[in-house]
């Protein structure tokens, strides 16, 4: 009887112990913050964000038409592009206005309807011109696509109705800014963006967070040198290092993959450092407030890496999100770094798309660096 009796208690205290030490890691679970976000937090907001962010339908293209003539096959043709839900028209009235509209990019295609479509089609010579943004190669093949099978809709409704042949009208396709339609001319530029964000980010913020472990920090605070002297001493070799890497990545582009950089050299340099100030000032932030190598870089790769490969235009079209996606890509600096160095790269020194976008990333640099040294005074208070 004492046998199985010493057994049931020995088996009692271990349920006992082990209850105890659940308890005990429970609470301890539920007082740190850093590992509910990363079990609970980050699921939930990368099933939310990439779900709906990783999209490869294209629709509502932004579209600039223009048609020379008020005809009825005009306006029928017209009518297809307005009503089809891959494309989102603005009416314009000439060319030019049409091209300034597609050089800031404020849409991605024209369509132009010539002023001798009507007598065209009854020679059997229509053309409709389809000039697209070539930048992103796979999203102008498909819009081309949508271009054609509107105009083949159109032309099949009015040899049905009509009795007569519509079907030769013909879609004259223009790329611009990528005529080769080479997928590297978009790629290689959002590459870049990936390469700046690992340094200036990622590196920066485990770096920083190793410091504060290890209380290299507390040590440095005891000397005169003052905090914003600190982050800048420890952040400057991060800043070159960068810009190194900016160098390797723009030769690779030009004699790797022969991407052409059509913009001045000394703009794409002036707004790759702004982008590298804001990622090194979210790296500070971020190690600031964890202290924490493994949250840190948890956090940096949320906050930083991810949405520059997903949420920023590099892979995937942001117009093809859900509008609140499209407009929590606003809140990354990698969405507006993106579209200036595919400007710079494909289109040139485009003042009306560099301007805004690189007054945005100053002021995330501005606010960000400035935050990471108030961070620091309040971890030394």
């Amino acid at each position: 009887m004492s046998a199985p009796r010493s057994m049931a208690g020995g088996l009692a205290g271990l349920l006992r112990r082990t209850r105890a030490l659940i308890r005990k890691e429970t609470r301890q679970l539920l007082r740190d913050f850093s590992s509910i976000a990363i079990g609970i937090v980050m699921p939930v907001t990368l099933l939310i964000l990439f779900g709906y962010g990783i999209n490869l339908d294209v629709r509502n293209v932004p579209v600039a038409l223009l048609m020379e003539e008020n005809s009825a096959p005009a306006r029928g043709v017209a009518a297809a592009f307005e009503l089809s839900p891959y494309f989102s028209t603005r009416s314009v009235r000439t060319m030019n206005e049409a091209e300034k509209m597609l050089m800031s990019a404020e849409v991605r295609a024209i369509v132009r309807i010539p002023a001798d479509f009507a007598r065209s089609i009854d020679l059997g010579t229509a053309e409709v011109q389809v000039i697209i943004n070539g930048a992103d190669a796979n999203t102008a093949r498909i819009s081309l696509g949508y271009a054609q099978g509107a105009v083949a809709v159109w032309a099949a409704k009015e040899a049905g109705r009509n009795g007569t042949a519509a079907g030769g009208v013909t879609v004259e396709p223009r790329l611009w800014f990528n005529e080769a339609n080479d997928s590297s001319y978009f790629l290689v530029p959002g590459l870049i963006v990936l390469v700046m964000t690992l340094i200036g980010a990622l590196l920066t913020a485990l770096v920083m967070a190793r410091e504060w472990e290890r209380g290299t920090f507390e040590a440095l605070f005891v000397t005169p040198v003052r905090p914003a002297e600190i982050l800048l001493g420890k952040t400057v070799p991060y800043f070159a290092l960068g810009l190194i890497g900016l160098a390797l990545c723009v030769v690779g582009s030009k004699l790797l993959f022969g991407v052409p950089l059509r913009g001045s050299l000394v703009i794409l340099t002036i707004v790759s450092m702004l982008y590298l100030l804001v990622a090194l000032g979210l790296g500070l932030v971020i190690s600031s407030a964890t202290r924490s190598q493994f949250v840190a870089s948890q956090v940096t790769v949320l906050l930083t890496f991810l949405p520059a490969m997903m949420l920023s235009g590099f892979m995937y079209d942001p117009r093809s999100m859900p509008w609140i996606v499209q407009m929590i890509t606003y809140i990354f600096p990698a969405r507006y770094f993106v579209t200036l160095l595919q400007t710079l790269f494909l289109s040139g020194n485009n003042w009306s798309v560099i301007l805004p976008n690189a007054a945005v990333l100053a002021g995330m640099a501005a606010a960000l660096l400035t935050l990471s040294v108030r961070l620091t005074r309040k971890r030394i208070a």
